[in-house]
């Protein structure tokens, strides 16, 4: 399962996370750190990735171009790298169960 990590999160996240998500990447590692959104957008449907992001403009395009790709929203708040961490490891089953969904569910 692919993660792609927005610019508000940090890049060391990929390493941090490497042993449950290890295939996830950064933004920045790809050179689409200065990118627009609906580029970052093309490159995670293109190659598979479930964005995750700690701002609504992800989550706008979602409803704008439907998916893929899917969005993880956090929304946390100004909080540490290891609490972005601790929520994305504790929600990991949650996360894979998204990346296997057909369809999205609104709840």
């Amino acid at each position: 399962m692919n993660l792609l990590f927005d610019n508000q999160i940090s890049p060391r996240l990929v390493n941090r996370l490497f042993d449950i998500f290890p295939t996830s990447n950064h933004v920045y590692l790809l050179g689409l750190a200065i990118a627009e959104d609906k580029e970052i957008w093309a490159y995670a449907r293109t190659h598979d990735y479930i964005i995750v992001a700690k701002d609504s403009d992800f989550n706008d395009l979602s409803v704008l171009c439907g998916f893929p790709p899917k969005i993880v929203w956090l929304r946390m708040g100004n909080c540490t790298t290891a609490s972005i961490e601790k929520t994305l490891r504790n929600h990991k089953e949650d996360i894979e169960a998204l990346y296997i969904q057909k369809r999205i569910r609104v709840f």
